[in-house]
Parts: structure tokens; C-alpha cells; sequence
């Protein structure tokens, strides 16, 4: 196939016996060297030159890092080839599941393998890997075994992980110079591998499954409480997955769309799953549940109970409670489904104070009482933490978490754990979906919507869809958690890729608080005829007095911090921008001796330097308002409401995970709302239109979801009161407790006007000139829509380093149909690919489906 190199020549006569020839992945930025080469094996790296190791080969006369993908009998290259300088490590860490993954993930964000094996695999820690050693003679000693497991992956070495920087330093390969490539002399590999045509069926078929008709829409008779019970999981090996109810061959369109549209989520009673008929519903606390009830849901965990132990399984295993799942609709099917080894997938919307955490570790249980490894992917460090207490009480040491705020030695050896097969539930944020589980029985995320599953590096891959993929191609069980839902994973829902999860009405309105917006009646505007005016409406002071007098706390959520974050003209509210750089003014917390209205020598945001003579651009008035409020005035104006009741907040650096139970004022900004045992009395969701108003196509997705999280910490018998026009359909959707409904309202809205998910689209960014280059050597697919340009959206991070930056930077947006999503991501590869070539430097950045739009 390839050869590669300059340097040292052998001949085939000098090469190892058998299998002489490997094939290796350079770790090379270029696009157009995203290929496979091949290296000739010396005898003294025979034994352990295998694939999926290390190693380190000469490159247009640099060393750089790479994998051995495979060890060939022979080459297509007809030239001179060079031998592999060494292997790193013995350690087979790249498995063949997560190099089809990374072909499939840089298929789908137009990136290369290269981008993602760097977001997949760890940096080495030589003396982690082999159990406390200070030096790995591995090329000098080529029959050393591999290091023993249990050296890495001890109950007590990973208890004793210490904490390091939140950055770990990246072992990226050195990047060969344009200069120094290989001339016309060496031939390469072709791009197109066995891998990258599973990758791109793949691709297509989570991309046609988005389109396909739901499946009870073509069969109304069918029971749907048995649309978890799907067929078993084939066997799987090391060299061949596959897709559940698909077979041995590539998945492709029309294989995916058989699935879907033939019923593959066959019926729970032909597979043998006996699903309960009544679904017990669990009591709030200091509520009595009726006998029948809870006889109902003993008889209906019992059944589930035996079907497990019947499907070949252990049972239950000890401390996974049934009753919580019984009060959602097909809950208890989707358990046992899951104890019986089933791909099954779906949506699930915890009610309102569900315990999220020891739910996901339940669910982790049932898969690992199989055998089988589990994936928990969480957005943050405080919810990592949560999860993996769940689960290290119900499955023990073998669960372990993965997070970027772990030091090298740490987070290797963990991940150690996880490729060798003594850690089977594996808790982490977004780089944890490429972790290496052994026999991945379920991969969970919960929250997708939040931002920070978006990768920040190329090829900018989001989690969950990199999950969705994973779970299609290995046939594992997905799920995809949370209090509220994206427009993604209803699209999902809405094709039959997935199921609903969810609970009744009823059961829905037992466990929500009362949830209200001033002025939402007509009584109530003549009870307050400003209540719609004011920031603190007078039936929000009252429902708090109320709380603090019962002894409850009261939660405050603002949707920014600081003082007074932002300023614009009292006049005519143009925004207060820096005459030096343009930034936004803001009233800073060292400056809240000011209690007028009207602030004074506000401070730039961004260079810091003080306005001390602001005069307005537009109308010439120097008299300033406060747009919003942030966090710290509102502690002010609380602590002045509520004299003697203590006053905390969460926001920033000073996040509060929990506090202790008491009348107290919790102020706290989105997403930063500490757990409070039993439930707050009340919560104040501030400035409804600051999140609502911003200009972005998720606002009202975000908006909603947030608002929902800190409902939900809320004590069922307790109040919400939200500061929003309660006509808006986003007020509406919380109020009622509709994340679904929502959803489906945001997808239907978003395919009308030609937006994802109801499309695939590319954002370009990079100057005029870049941009017009790669359009030029892109064969783009018919019917594209070419939007733009436009500037760069406020706040997006520009793809130059800093002191680069031009002026003037753009973006190029191409939409088409989600079909035709795989041939728009292999068109803007190929350029990149042409465009590597021509050794242009001017920076661009291709994202596919970017989380901000403009």
C-alpha cells in the first residue's frame, strides 16, 4: 500500500519473518497525510510490534509519534521502506472499537484521525504504565511481558490519585514541515479504508434514522410498553462489532432504515420480558402509599426480578432498587431489557427531585451484574463526583472516574483500568465516550445540552453525538438523561432511533413544585399590577418570607455575576461600550458604595482600564442604568429585604456543592445551584429575559433547562416563582412541566426554517481569502445553501493565535439535508486535504454543526 520516508533504507530480507510489513498512522496535522503508511518491522521489535501499540517512525526525516494499525504479510509499494525506529510502550492501547470510532467521529466533523486519536487517548506516563518502574526498556527488551494489571489498577492506588492542573500537557507528535514531506519517490496509502467506508454507513445511517417515520406511528397496535425489548446483542470480538440487529456486515442507509421501519424494538413478551402491568408509583415523602398500590409494584418487581435471574443473569444485584423506575412508563422493561444485555435506547425525563445520580449508578449496576462495561458521561467535575459516589456504593472499585482536573499519573492510570477490563463502570466528562470499555454494554449522558460537551479541539466533536454514533456501531444501550431535552435527542426520538422514557402526567404533577409566573391571571395582575415590572415581584418576597419563617431556605437564581455586569445609556440604551477597545463597561464589585441608578466610573470587562468620563456615542447623555444585575447586588438588595437571615452565594470561583438545611437565601448564578438535603421551601428565578433574549438559536432550549435544574431542587410540596412574560412558550413549557412538548415544538420550528437538527450544517471560519480557497477546491453536493459571510458571532473563539488575529474575521455557513451530511463532511475533507497541499498558513477552522450558530 504506502511506504513513507526519508532516512535509513532495508531491504525485505532484513525484516522480521511472517509478517514483516506494519501499518502505521503518523499522529500528522496535514489533512492530506491523514493515511495509513507502511513500515518494515526489524526482528528485535517482532514480538511486540503488534497492534495498537506506540510507536515512534521517521517521517520526511523527522521522528514522530503514531500507532501500528496492522501487521501485513507483504506491501503494494514496490520502493525502498524503512524500518520503525522503536516502540514506545507494549501496551496495546489503541483497540480496533475506538480506532473505527475515531474514523467514524473524523468522518462525520470533516476532521482527521490524527485530531481525534489525540482526544481519545491519553498522553503516556511511562512509570503508571509499568507499575512504578522508572524506565520502560521496552525496544531493548522485546520479550519483557506486559506489565501486570493489578500493578495499575489497585483498589488503593486509585484511591489514592492525587488532584492535579486542570491541564494535562498534550504528548502530541511533532508535525513534519510542508518542506520536508516525501516527493513523488514514495507513494502513500489512498484514503479510502475499510475503516473509513464502516465510518462514513455508519454516518449515513444515525443521519437517515433522523428522517425515518416513528414506529408507532406505522403500527398503532403494537403494545408499546415492549418497545424495550429488543433483539440480543450479537457476540462481539476484538477485530469485528456490530451493530445490534444489523449482523456482521458495514452498516449502511438501508440497513439502518430496515431496522427502524421493520420494527427491530421487537415486542418485551416475545423476547421473554415480562413487564409489569401496574406501575407503582413511589409516594413523596411523608405521604402513604394505598396496599394495592404497593402490592402492585412488589408483584411487578418481583417478575422483573425473574426474568433477569432467568436470561442467564445473577437477578437483581443488591442495592438496585425497581420501585423509582416502576413510576415511569415502561421504566421496569427498560430495566430488565437492560439485565438481559439489549441495545435498547431511549429518552429519559427524570421527574422533579429525582435522585439523577443513584439512578444512572443503578442502571450502571444491571449492566455490570452481566459482565459487561458501562460509560457515564456527565458535564462537570461537581456532578462526576456525585455519580461515581453511586456507583463505587452499588459495583465498588470498579468504578472510576475520568476528568481533565486528574493529573497525568492519575488519569492514566485509570484509563489503564478501563483498557485492561478491571474498571467495568468508567465516570467522566466529555473525552470519557472514547474511553476503552471492554464489552460496552450502555453509554449514558446526562444533560447533553450543556456547553460543555462541545470539544473546544479539532475536529470540535460534541459527546453525545460521538455516544450516538459509538452506541450504533457496537450496538450497546444509549440513553440520554435529564430533567429537560435538546431538539437533538427529540429528533432521535422522533425517527424511532430512540424511545420515550418518561412518566405519566400524573405522576408528573405529584412530584413537581407548584410553579408559577407573576401576573399570569388575571386576579393575580389586580392583585399586583406591577408585578410584571419589577425585578422582585411582591408575591416573591411574600412566598420567601413565608419560607423562611417554616424554617426552609430560600434559592435565588440569576442568570449572571458580579455587580452590575452590564451598562448602556439612561437615555436612549445603547449599550456603554470602552473607548479603547470596545469592550462592554460594567459597575465592578469593588465599586458597590454606588447606590444610585445611575453608576460611576464603571470599568471595561476586557482591558480593565476605567471610564471615568463616559459619554454616550449616540446621544451624548453620560448618565448610565444597569442593564441586568448580577449576583452580588442582588445578595445586597436580598441581605437589605431579609435582615438577620444569612446570605449565601454560588458563583464563579466560589461554586457551593451542598449546604446544610436552615432558613437561609441562597444566591446563586445558572448552573451553580448547591444540592440542599429535603428541598428548598422556595426559588426565585430571576431575569427571565436576559436568557431568553439572547441572540442565539438555543436560547430558549438553554433557557428552559436551567430553569428546570433549579426547579428541581425544590421540594415538591414547595414554589417556583419564575420572572418571565408567562405567555412565552418557554414560561408555558415550565410551568407545565413539558420538556417533551417543548422539544417537539423546537424541532418542528427549527425544520421550518432550515436549522439542526432537521439539517446538517458546516461553519467556515477564517478570512475572506481562506474561505473563497476552500470553497474553491471543495466539490460541494447539490443543493447546498451557501449563508454568508458574516462576521464572527460575539464571543466565538477565532481559529488564529494571538498576535496573528486579523481584523477581520468571517463566517461561511453550508446547510443541506441531513442525507447529504456525510458527502458535505467528505467535500470539506478533501479540500482541506487540497488546501494542506498548497501549504497555505492563513488559519480556518471547519466545524460541523457548531453549538453556536450566530
Amino acid at each position: 500500500m504506502a511506504s513513507t520516508g526519508a532516512g535509513a533504507t532495508a531491504t525485505h530480507d532484513s525484516t522480521a519473518a511472517g509478517h514483516p510489513i506494519a501499518r502505521v498512522l503518523p499522529l500528522l496535522s496535514p489533512a492530506h497525510l491523514d493515511r495509513d503508511f507502511d513500515y518494515l518491522v526489524p526482528p528485535e521489535l517482532d514480538e511486540i510490534a503488534q497492534p495498537g501499540v506506540r510507536v515512534r517512525v521517521r517521517f520526511a526525516g523527522r521522528l514522530v509519534d503514531g500507532y501500528l494499525l496492522a501487521r501485513l504479510s507483504h506491501s503494494d509499494h514496490t520502493g525502498k521502506m524503512v524500518k520503525l525506529e522503536r516502540v514506545v510502550s507494549a501496551e496495546r492501547v489503541l483497540t480496533p472499537e475506538i480506532l473505527k470510532l475515531a474514523t467514524a467521529v473524523a468522518a462525520r466533523y470533516a476532521g482527521t484521525r490524527a485530531d481525534v486519536l489525540r482526544l481519545a487517548i491519553p498522553p503516556r506516563h511511562a512509570r503508571t504504565e509499568n507499575g512504578g518502574s522508572k524506565k520502560a526498556a521496552v525496544s531493548s527488551s522485546p520479550g519483557s511481558p506486559s506489565p501486570d494489571p493489578t500493578l495499575v489498577t489497585d483498589s488503593a492506588a486509585l484511591a489514592a490519585d492525587a488532584v492535579g492542573p486542570a491541564g494535562t500537557s498534550n504528548a502530541a507528535a511533532a508535525v513534519a514541515d510542508s518542506r520536508d514531506l516525501p516527493t513523488g519517490g514514495d507513494s502513500a496509502t489512498g484514503a479510502d479504508s475499510v475503516e473509513s467506508a464502516a465510518s462514513d454507513d455508519a454516518v449515513a445511517a444515525l443521519d437517515h434514522s433522523v428522517d425515518a417515520p416513528t414506529l408507532a406511528g406505522e403500527d398503532e397496535a403494537v403494545d408499546v410498553r415492549d418497545r424495550f425489548g429488543t433483539a440480543p446483542v450479537p457476540s462481539r470480538s476484538a477485530d469485528h462489532v456490530t451493530a445490534a440487529g444489523v449482523g456482521s456486515e458495514s452498516l449502511s442507509a438501508d440497513s439502518i432504515e430496515s431496522v427502524v421501519d421493520s420494527g427491530a424494538v421487537t415486542s418485551a413478551r416475545q423476547d421473554g420480558v415480562a413487564a409489569a402491568d401496574g406501575r407503582g408509583e413511589a409516594e413523596p415523602e411523608g405521604a402513604d402509599a394505598s396496599v394495592g398500590e404497593r402490592a402492585d409494584v412488589a408483584a411487578g418487581s418481583a417478575n422483573i426480578v425473574a426474568v433477569l435471574a432467568d436470561s442467564g443473569g445473577a437477578g437483581m444485584p443488591d442495592g438496585v432498587e425497581l420501585r423509582p423506575w416502576e413510576r415511569y412508563i415502561h421504566g421496569a422493561a427498560f430495566v430488565s431489557a437492560l439485565g438481559q444485555g439489549k441495545g435498547v435506547r431511549a429518552g429519559w425525563q427524570a421527574l422533579p427531585g429525582e435522585d439523577w445520580a443513584r439512578r444512572l449508578a443503578e442502571l450502571a449496576a444491571v449492566v455490570v451484574g452481566r459482565g459487561r462495561s458501562v460509560i457515564l458521561i456527565v458535564p462537570d467535575q461537581r456532578d462526576l463526583d456525585r455519580v461515581l459516589a453511586e456507583c463505587v456504593r452499588l459495583v465498588g472499585d470498579s468504578a472510576v472516574g475520568l476528568a481533565a482536573g486528574l493529573g497525568p499519573a492519575a488519569r492514566y492510570r485509570r484509563w489503564l483500568a478501563a483498557l485492561r477490563g478491571t474498571a467495568r463502570v468508567i465516570v467522566g466528562t466529555r473525552s470519557a465516550v472514547f474511553a476503552p470499555a471492554i464489552d460496552l454494554g450502555l453509554i449514558a449522558i446526562w444533560d447533553d445540552g450543556d456547553d460543555t460537551y462541545a470539544e473546544p479541539r479539532a475536529p470540535y466533536p460534541h459527546a453525545r453525538e460521538v455516544a450516538m454514533l459509538r452506541a450504533h456501531d457496537t450496538g450497546a444501550a444509549f440513553v440520554a438523561a435529564g430533567f429537560a431535552r435538546t431538539a437533538e435527542i427529540q429528533a432521535v426520538v422522533d425517527s424511532g432511533w430512540a424511545h420515550d422514557l418518561v412518566a405519566d402526567r400524573a405522576v408528573v404533577r405529584k412530584y413537581s413544585p407548584r410553579i408559577s409566573a407573576p401576573g399570569d391571571s388575571d386576579i393575580a395582575m389586580e392583585r399586583d399590577p406591577v408585578a410584571r415590572a419589577v425585578r422582585i415581584p411582591a408575591v416573591g418576597y411574600a412566598a420567601a418570607r413565608s419560607a423562611l419563617k417554616e424554617g426552609a431556605a430560600v434559592l435565588v437564581q440569576v442568570p449572571r455575576r458580579g455587580y452590575i455586569p452590564a451598562l448602556a445609556c439612561a437615555k436612549c440604551r445603547t449599550p456603554a461600550r470602552c473607548r479603547h477597545c470596545n469592550g462592554p463597561l460594567s459597575l465592578p464589585d469593588g465599586r458597590a458604595g454606588h447606590r444610585s441608578e445611575t453608576a460611576h466610573s464603571p470599568a471595561c470587562r476586557w482591558c480593565g482600564i476605567t471610564e471615568a468620563a463616559f459619554r454616550c456615542p449616540a446621544c451624548a447623555s453620560r448618565a448610565l442604568r444597569a442593564v441586568v444585575i448580577g449576583s452580588a447586588r442582588t445578595a445586597e438588595e436580598l441581605g437589605r429585604a431579609f435582615p438577620g437571615v444569612p446570605i449565601r452565594g454560588s458563583s464563579g470561583g466560589a461554586v457551593l456543592d451542598t449546604v446544610e438545611p436552615g432558613p437561609q437565601v441562597i444566591v446563586a448564578t445558572v448552573g451553580a445551584e448547591p444540592v440542599l438535603p429535603g428541598g428548598y421551601g422556595v426559588a426565585l428565578l430571576l431575569d427571565g429575559w436576559a436568557l431568553l433574549s439572547r441572540a442565539d438559536l438555543r436560547a430558549a432550549e438553554d433557557a428552559l433547562r436551567r430553569w428546570m435544574s433549579a426547579a428541581t431542587l425544590v421540594r415538591n410540596h414547595g414554589q417556583v416563582i419564575v420572572m418571565a412574560e408567562p405567555s412565552l412558550p418557554t414560561v408555558q413549557a415550565l410551568l407545565r412541566w413539558d420538556p417533551v412538548g417543548h422539544a417537539r415544538a423546537e424541532v418542528a420550528a427549527r425544520a421550518e426554517v432550515g436549522f439542526p437538527p432537521a439539517v446538517r450544517m458546516a461553519a467556515i471560519d477564517g478570512t475572506s481569502d481562506s474561505i473563497a480557497e476552500l470553497l474553491s477546491a471543495a466539490k460541494l453536493p447539490d443543493h447546498v445553501d451557501i449563508l454568508g459571510p458574516v462576521p464572527l458571532p460575539p464571543g466565538a473563539r477565532k481559529p488564529f493565535d494571538s498576535g496573528d488575529t486579523p481584523a477581520e474575521v468571517e463566517r461561511m455557513l453550508l446547510r443541506v439535508h441531513r442525507t447529504s451530511g456525510a458527502t458535505l463532511a467528505r467535500a470539506l475533507t478533501a479540500a482541506q486535504a487540497v488546501r494542506s497541499t498548497h501549504r497555505s498558513d492563513a488559519p480556518l477552522r471547519v466545524q460541523i454543526d457548531p453549538v453556536d450558530i450566530g
